[in-house]
């Protein structure tokens, strides 16, 4: 696992190649829980913080993909957290999975041994305590601000702290190397989605970009961003 302070109590926590943000305050909140089997190291960074898995009051999944909410079932049963999601793309059916090829999967899912997976693949409308729309405004880091940003998914949401210019978008946006990216074909719904998603991210003031995979872009992140909506709309 690597770790990084982002700002001062703001951790990115990369678990297998896959990003979960720490945000320690008075109460502790998670942003995404990473794939099955993270919540470990998640549980061994937050005690070498000196705190316990037991403040994690809130816990936010910034997409129903099985990398970023499958390690949720092993946290609730460690916490008494409230999971907060967007409400599109939580399907209530074992026939079909949020992502691409997730009616095949969902298939298979119905049979043994295979059906104890499904906790662990998607999230389902029990799983979530709060649904969001985007427009909310939450507590964590003195306001944190929900944006539906969908393209990758029909449910992705960013999380944007005005006062410390950080955006948080799971992988509604890429990084590659010192450039931006729209999220890859093959594994989202929309690129026009996609596309509308970046003109709303680029109203924001921040120069702290945060995504679910990959290290952050610091210091020039609106600039990038700004570059990348005009070669999409070119």
């Amino acid at each position: 696992m690597l770790t990084l302070e982002i700002i001062p109590n703001v951790y990115q926590l990369s678990i297998r190649a896959v990003n979960v943000f720490l945000v320690v305050e008075k109460e502790l909140t998670l942003i995404d829980v990473g794939l099955y089997g993270s919540s470990a190291q998640i549980v061994d960074f937050i005690n070498r913080l000196g705190r316990s898995v037991e403040e994690i009051g809130l816990i936010i999944i910034t997409h129903n993909h099985f990398d970023h909410m499958g390690g949720l079932a092993e946290l609730r049963e460690l916490t008494r957290a409230k999971v907060a999601a967007h409400g599109a793309g939580i399907l209530n059916t074992d026939e079909e999975l949020p992502f691409p090829g997730g009616r095949g999967v969902g298939k298979l899912l119905r049979f043994r041994p295979f059906s104890s997976l499904r906790k662990h693949l998607a999230l389902k409308p029990e799983d979530v305590d709060i649904l969001l729309e985007g427009g909310e405004v939450l507590e964590p880091l003195g306001g944190l601000r929900v944006i539906h940003t969908p393209g990758h998914s029909p449910g992705s949401i960013s999380f944007y702290s005005p006062g410390n210019r950080l955006l948080i978008v799971g992988d509604a946006l890429v990084r590659s190397r010192r450039s931006l990216r729209l999220p890859h074909k093959m594994v989202s719904i929309d690129r026009e989605q996609a596309i509308d998603s970046v003109r709303e991210m680029a109203k924001l003031d921040f120069d702290i970009l945060c995504f679910g995979h990959g290290r952050p872009l610091a210091g020039d992140a609106h600039a990038k961003l700004l570059l990348l909506l005009e070669k999409t709309e070119g």
